[in-house]
């Protein structure tokens, strides 16, 4: 089938790469020369295990291509994916803006019958507002479908995600462009559902929003536990084991971050109100998620007293790991407050601190590896869980250490271990360990 993807950020690369893959003929678009240029030379502008890979195979075999050009993508297309930025306004409210001048364009451009997908993570209503705007810039009428694809690709396993998904979800007006869609992902044998277009696009706000709404749920419980002696982590396992809850998602730490939940809870609480709906629990998850990152300073703050003379270490600064996205990382938050309190702060990740550079405060030093971090550092504070971090030295660790005091944001190490190497040990949700 010949595909043109309409955006090469982390969606819309990583489905024209596997698409490519799975056989089809795969041209991506990108208003961004410098981008286009970038790709056809084989530089990815993420970071995303496998995809460099994939890209240099497909581009090879002659099945994926890049170009500035949409109005050519379209017409050498039967499928156009949209996967563009939906990036959000101030008020919540989804930025549209992008979306609306690629369906203009395929209006323009469109010289027979195509099936328009809207693979971004857009509101209800918007695939009939797509709908809208492709027929009112078409120069004489020519049928076409609009279809809702929503992804549920999580960075740093995206690839794996969109290879082998939980579900595929295919919002269609008609048999005949589900059709489209269906012999399309047939290949990946995973399960479907068809279903109308408004409710392919609530079926991925109300995902994002209802695993929002358990990480702030567990992270409410850390606080009780935290007040009350008790080791979120038994509970965590507890509650886990009801096959009704599940164990994904139930994991105390700093909350969630990134280009995805953010946006959708907000987006999804403005629909709300939009249509009449005060969605009280959804602002609730949110200023849970809200208060996260400064519940863990002041916890650092009590523990160390006055900051200005006191030196931190920082593991990591992406908002997940295996990825070197900066969107709504909670090291942002947390640097941005010891920084502010006087410390001086040492931050280490893997491979996002040029992305983190503008971010983040001047006077900031980059460490080449933990332990640099660490060196005589009055604590060390794990934000992102890095395997990396998982596995690391503990022993060299607390060699280099002025105070041996950690604050694990994500709880990737066992009180038991860390009192037996004689740290002080701070986590959420959890007893603190403070030797003798």
């Amino acid at each position: 089938m010949n595909i043109c993807v309409v955006g090469t950020g982390y969606v819309g690369l990583v489905t024209g790469a596997v698409f490519a893959d799975l056989g089809n003929d795969v041209v991506c678009v990108d208003k961004l020369r410098a981008k286009i240029d970038s790709l056809k030379a084989g530089h990815m502008p993420i970071y995303e295990p496998g995809l460099e890979e994939m890209v240099a195979r497909n581009v090879g075999d002659g099945r994926l291509t890049f170009t500035t050009d949409l109005p050519a993508g379209v017409r050498q297309s039967d499928v156009i994916f949209i996967a563009v930025g939906t990036p959000p306004r101030e008020t919540g409210e989804t930025d549209l803006s992008h979306v609306e001048a690629v369906a203009a364009e395929i209006g323009r451009t469109m010289d027979r019958y195509k099936v328009v997908v809207n693979k971004s993570t857009v509101p209800v209503g918007t695939g009939e507002l797509v709908r809208e705007v492709v027929a009112r810039h078409q120069p004489a009428p020519i049928e076409f479908d609009v279809v809702s694809n929503p992804e549920f690709l999580r960075e740093g396993s995206a690839i794996e995600d969109t290879l082998r998904p939980d579900r595929i979800v295919i919002g269609a007006p008609n048999q005949h462009a589900a059709m489209r869609l269906v012999e399309l992902y047939a290949p990946l044998e995973r399960p479907m559902i068809i279903t109308d277009l408004p409710s392919a696009e609530v079926i991925k706000y109300a995902s994002n929003a209802f695993l929002a709404a358990k990480i702030s749920f567990i992270n409410a419980i850390a606080n009780i536990c935290e007040s009350a002696g008790a080791d979120v982590t038994q509970v965590m396992k507890g509650m886990g084991l009801d096959n009704r809850i599940g164990s994904a998602f139930l994991q105390a730490g700093l909350g969630y971050g990134g280009s995805c939940f953010p946006k959708d809870v907000d987006s999804l609480i403005h629909t709300a109100g939009r249509l009449g709906y005060d969605f009280k629990l959804l602002k609730s998850v949110v200023e849970i998620n809200r208060e996260r990152a400064g519940r863990l300073v002041e916890m650092i703050r009590k523990v160390l007293g006055p900051m200005d003379d006191k030196t931190v270490a920082v593991l990591g600064l992406a908002f997940k790991p295996n990825t070197d996205d900066m969107r709504e990382a909670k090291s942002v938050e947390v640097i941005q407050q010891l920084h502010g309190a006087g410390a001086t702060v040492r931050a280490y990740d893997p491979v996002a601190a040029d992305n983190a550079h503008p971010l983040l405060p001047e006077g900031v030093i980059y460490s080449a590896s933990p332990y640099e971090a660490a060196q005589d550092a009055d604590a060390v504070v794990l934000v992102t869980e890095w395997n990396e971090f998982k596995f690391l030295n503990l022993e060299r660790l607390r060699s280099v250490l002025r105070r041996r005091a950690i604050f694990d944001g994500r709880n990737i190490w066992e009180p038991d271990r860390m009192r037996r190497l004689g740290f002080e040990y701070y986590s959420i949700g959890r007893k603190p360990v403070i030797p003798s």
